[in-house]
Formats: structure tokens, C-alpha cells, sequence
């Protein structure tokens, strides 16, 4: 639900709970705030606590896989926000609550979870709210329906790849340039095949090995380290 185009906010501090310090723990919500959870954050602080708790049921219902659109045009209605609005809150809320419930109870605490809201100035009030839902007795069905929304994706089952090297082509500057041939077959029985220029596949080389370098340090941090 993630509205696209818009500029990737900055790094941001956490000052870490119970002894940490920012250097040892980056929020749950990653090292970059989603922009939608950052406009949300802004949005969120003129609501009164009913018409938040009725977004907040609405998000969970998305959440949940229902259908929300009677929900959202009836709080529209009884409410003076625009559809802009209404967009900007319930995106930032159900990305915030997705975050939250993709990672394991063990390894998000709740007063960390909480002191992450804080740190993006929700009301305290609020901040209850949401605890509630990723960790409360229905976190489980949350976490059901997301994760069987991402099994819904195709995997990859093979995998195949050669390079080509044009000797004579129209083209002077693409004359004994290699290039690489990709083909992907997947699980629901497609079969994709396409050309990757040497630049462009340089440039996956480098994302990718950014993406491990990332996971790796990830991983190094305290938040994501099972406790007992």
C-alpha cells in the first residue's frame, strides 16, 4: 500500500532502551523510515482516538485480507478528512503493523516496538493501540494471512544463463560486446527469457552484493537476535 515515487527518508536515530545505545540497535521498521509510515507519523497526531481506533480497525481488516472499502467510505463520511488523507494514514498503519508482524515475537519486544513509535513522536495513546494488535491474541491470524499473501508469489525453480558475445551487428558500439541471456522458469509453469547488457548486469552484481552487506549487518544487531 506504499505510494510510489516518493523521496526515501533519511537515516534516523534511536537512543535503544534499557541500556543500548543507537549504535547497537536500528528499529524494527529498518535503518530508513518508510515514507508512508513517516507521513502517517506527521498525519496521525491531529486525530482524535476514535476516529484513530476506526482507522486502526480498518487496517487490521486489510491486514486480515478483507475487503475495507465500505469501512473507509463510511469513516470518510463521518469524518472531515479527504481521501488523500485517509490514504496517507491507513498506507502508514498497515506498513508500520506489517513490519511489526513479520518479525518474531522473540526477537521484536514490545517496549522496544513501543520506543520505536516514541521515537516517531505517535501519541502515547496511540502507541498502546498499536502494541495491542502486533502483540496481542490475534497476532497469530495477522501473521497467518501475511505470510500466505507472500507465498501467493511465484518462486523460481530454474535457473539458466549463458553469455553472447555480438560480432557483427548495425550497431558499431554494441560489435563485440558480451551480453548475458537469462531464463527463468517458475512455479506456476511460465518461463521468462531476456537479455541483461553487461552494464545493467554489473549493476545487479553490485545491488545484490549491497543487499548481503546489509543482511549481514542486520543480523549483527541486537534487535534481531533471539532472546529467552
Amino acid at each position: 500500500m506504499a505510494a510510489a515515487g516518493k523521496a526515501v527518508s533519511p537515516p534516523y536515530p534511536h537512543p535503544g532502551v534499557a541500556g543500548e545505545s543507537s549504535l547497537s540497535r536500528v528499529s524494527f521498521l529498518g535503518a530508513r523510515l518508510p515514507p508512508e509510515v513517516d507521513a502517517m507519523a506527521k498525519s496521525v497526531r491531529e486525530l482524535g482516538k476514535e476516529t484513530f481506533r476506526k482507522l486502526l480497525k480498518v487496517t487490521v481488516s486489510a491486514l486480515e485480507g478483507r475487503d475495507c472499502r465500505e469501512s473507509v467510505k463510511m469513516i470518510a463520511e463521518s469524518t472531515n478528512l479527504s481521501d488523500e488523507q485517509l490514504a496517507v494514514l491507513i498506507s502508514g498503519m498497515y506498513t508500520l503493523l506489517r513490519e511489526a508482524l513479520r518479525l518474531p515475537a522473540s526477537s521484536l519486544k514490545e517496549d522496544v516496538f513501543k520506543e520505536d513509535l516514541k521515537e516517531l513522536r505517535i501519541p502515547e495513546e496511540f502507541i498502546v493501540d498499536f502494541a495491542t494488535v502486533a502483540f496481542g491474541n490475534r497476532r497469530p491470524i495477522l501473521e497467518a494471512t501475511i505470510q500466505s499473501q507472500a507465498n501467493k508469489l511465484p518462486r523460481i525453480e530454474e535457473f539458466k544463463w549463458r553469455v553472447d558475445v555480438a560480432i557483427s551487428t548495425s550497431s558499431l558500439a554494441r560489435a563485440l560486446q558480451p551480453s548475458i541471456l537469462m531464463q527463468m522458469k517458475l512455479s506456476d509453469g511460465t518461463a521468462h527469457r531476456f537479455e541483461v547488457p553487461l552494464a545493467k548486469f554489473q549493476e545487479l552484481r553490485y545491488n545484490v552484493a549491497l543487499i548481503l552487506k546489509d543482511m549481514n549487518d542486520l543480523e549483527k544487531r541486537s534487535i534481531l537476535k533471539i532472546q529467552d
